[in-house]
């Protein structure tokens, strides 16, 4: 797993960001049993900048604490079987399947570590572990698929050991 990090805020956290990052995407990707060396590219930005973001390729004009912007066309969540068809989603120079992109909204996460009463680990962790999910095809839009994001997440962040304080 390769994470290619962008960071316009001066990521300011009490832990790794970048060791954290990588066990939770390698976490989630054993789970999801992805048969790929695979690559993500993770945006670090602020309140106002991913509200940009996401009035420009959502049309929704609020702020948000991660936004995930997917590269697979998969049939379903979590079946991989057509990607090596698709070549457009290997990197050449490294001939890794390249995941999408994720957006994260670091003043977001300190506040809502506060507001939940848990640690800012956990926060990012878990949106980290959110993003992915969608990353792999998975969303939470009708409430079967909501229940089936939700305990994916769950066993995830047990498998980490990263709980709620």
């Amino acid at each position: 797993m390769k994470i290619n990090f962008e960071d316009e805020t001066n990521v300011n956290f009490d832990f790794d960001y970048r060791e954290i990052a990588e066990k939770v995407c390698d976490t989630v990707l054993d789970e999801e049993d992805f048969p790929y060396e695979s690559e993500v590219e993770i945006l670090f930005t602020g309140s106002e900048e991913i509200r940009e973001i996401n009035r420009e390729n959502r049309g929704i004009d609020s702020e948000t604490d991660v936004l995930s912007f997917p590269l697979l066309n998969l049939e379903s969540p979590g079946n991989f079987g057509n990607l090596e068809q698709d070549m457009s989603i290997v990197d050449p120079d490294t001939g890794n399947v390249c995941l999408g992109d994720m957006v994260l909204c670091i003043p977001r996460i300190k506040s809502q570590a506060k507001e939940y009463g848990h640690s800012e680990l956990r926060e990012y962790a878990f949106l980290i572990c959110h993003s992915m999910l969608h990353l792999l095809g998975y969303d939470h839009i009708e409430e079967d698929d909501r229940k089936i994001m939700e305990e994916k997440q769950r066993v995830i962040m047990e498998r980490l050991d990263i709980r709620r304080d």
